[in-house]
């Protein structure tokens, strides 16, 4: 299986998605010494037969603009 760095990745992603695609082989993405693994969907697996869920109640649309606070680790984890 053939291994690129999430760096590479990024700086060919639409590249690596068609030759996964065009191969069926799955190729290796390693970001801190952790490997994530994209594979082209094999129709009739489990995963393909997975329902589609509405995970997001109300407007997705909503989530745009919504306005984030900071982020204050100590403060945050008591």
């Amino acid at each position: 299986m053939e291994t690129v760095t999430l760096t590479t990745l990024r700086q060919n992603l639409f590249a690596i998605a068609d030759k996964v695609l065009k191969t069926q082989t799955p190729i290796a993405i390693v970001r801190r010494g952790r490997k994530l693994i994209l594979t082209p969907e094999v129709p009739g697996s489990k995963l393909s037969r997975l329902k589609r869920r509405r995970l997001i109640k109300g407007d997705p649309e909503s989530l745009v603009s919504t306005a984030v606070g900071e982020w204050h680790e100590l403060a945050n984890l008591k």
